[in-house]
């Protein structure tokens, strides 16, 4: 019985010998399957990168191919360039180089963001990293994903999805929007929201005016407050689908408007009606900004960011409830990041303060710079 014992102990010893090494050489050959990229950020790291409205000192982009991977569901602010099409697709990264890079693929075995990584540590960039985790990491935590115009369009062709745009109705969605899409204003949320449909499976995808509009979002947060299980992003936005299929439906009546006569001369009202004109705006703003009242309809976290030094804050969720704060003896001029929601704003006043006659927005992309610089660009 001692010898059986003995026996067998040694043969548990041997085993166990040869069970180890090899065990060691699968987890090597697992790690050093592909060259890994030095610098790589976990989950909550990348998480305060991965945000909406886009960093402008940070590009998310997606390694995955396109048709795939990318249009079903990816990182809502990433950008495409699939590893294999890189060298003709450079075209998309950022001009500056000293801009933060962040790769992503799927997941720890997917070698595509390391590679991508790599090339664009050729091309000079000096702020890279890999989000390794990659897209899986993300999805497991509960975030919401975006889709891309391609996507979109046979979602839409084969009614398989509710498509929400989330834009200002008078100022957005009524000069053009995606066919089929349904419009609910991200203000008027609650009070719209018996617009979708009472299934709470039913699939959702919800857009604005691309990767910087914080609407879509809001939007899709709130339904998924309500009870609504299936809730995407389309988040490139309105811009992406027209680069992708041309300008979309509009509603009759919904691009022509009057504004009274400015109060003061340097005011030019845009040929849309309650916009102002990119040049009388900087001229406003270099020769006479206590002239106007201006709003700055962000987030109060972008607002802190850096903003005009004569704008006040006023969120546009907020706007409703501070109506009476407004004045009525110098022209109201809102503005934000993309048009979108200072264009809502411009609404709900137009709504619900008719004594404030002199009311405008700016429709413009504004790229914020410290010091109280800026740039304006026309939003596509």
């Amino acid at each position: 019985m001692i010898r059986i014992q003995r026996t067998l102990g040694l043969l548990v010893l041997l085993f166990g010998l040869v069970a180890l090494p090899l065990g060691g050489v699968q987890a090597q050959l697992t790690d050093k399957a592909f060259k890994q990229y030095p610098s790589i950020v976990d989950y909550k790291a990348f998480k305060e990168l991965a945000v909406i409205p886009v960093r402008k000192d940070v590009a998310i982009i997606d390694a995955r191919p396109a048709r795939k991977k990318y249009n079903k569901g990816h990182i809502p602010g990433a950008i495409s360039i699939p590893n294999t099409f890189f060298n003709k697709m450079v075209g998309k990264l950022p001009k500056d180089k000293k801009t933060k890079l962040v790769f992503y693929c799927g997941g720890y075995k997917c070698p595509l963001s390391h590679k991508s990584a790599f090339k664009a540590e050729k091309l000079g960039y000096t702020d890279i990293a890999v989000f390794a985790a990659g897209y899986p990491e993300w999805k497991s935590h509960g975030n919401f994903i975006s889709v891309a115009a391609p996507w979109v369009k046979k979602a839409m062709e084969k009614q398989k999805i509710t498509l929400i745009d989330a834009r200002p109705t008078k100022k957005k969605y009524n000069k053009g929007h995606v066919p089929g899409a349904i419009n609910i204003p991200n203000t008027f949320f609650d009070k719209m929201a018996n617009r979708l449909p009472a299934d709470k499976k039913s699939p959702l995808v919800f857009y604005c005016g691309g990767f910087k509009c914080p609407l879509s979002v809001k939007s899709a947060s709130k339904a998924k407050a309500l009870g609504y299980t299936d809730v995407k992003l389309f988040q490139a936005g309105y811009p992406a689908w027209k680069m992708a299929f041309g300008p979309g439906a509009k509603v009759d009546g919904g691009t022509k408007g009057s504004a009274a006569k400015p109060m003061i001369a340097n005011l030019v009202v845009g040929p849309e009606g309650g916009t102002i004109t990119f040049a009388s705006f900087k001229e406003i703003i270099a020769k006479a900004p206590e002239s106007v009242f201006l709003v700055d309809v962000r987030d109060a976290g972008e607002y802190g960011k850096t903003h005009f030094p004569t704008a006040v804050n006023i969120p546009v969720e907020e706007l409703e409830g501070k109506l009476g704060t407004l004045p009525t003896n110098k022209p109201i001029i809102f503005i934000c990041a993309t048009g979108a929601r200072s264009g809502e704003a411009y609404d709900i006043v137009k709504l619900l303060r008719e004594d404030i006659t002199q009311v405008y927005y700016l429709d413009a992309e504004i790229e914020y710079a410290d010091g109280g610089t800026y740039t304006l660009k026309t939003v596509q």
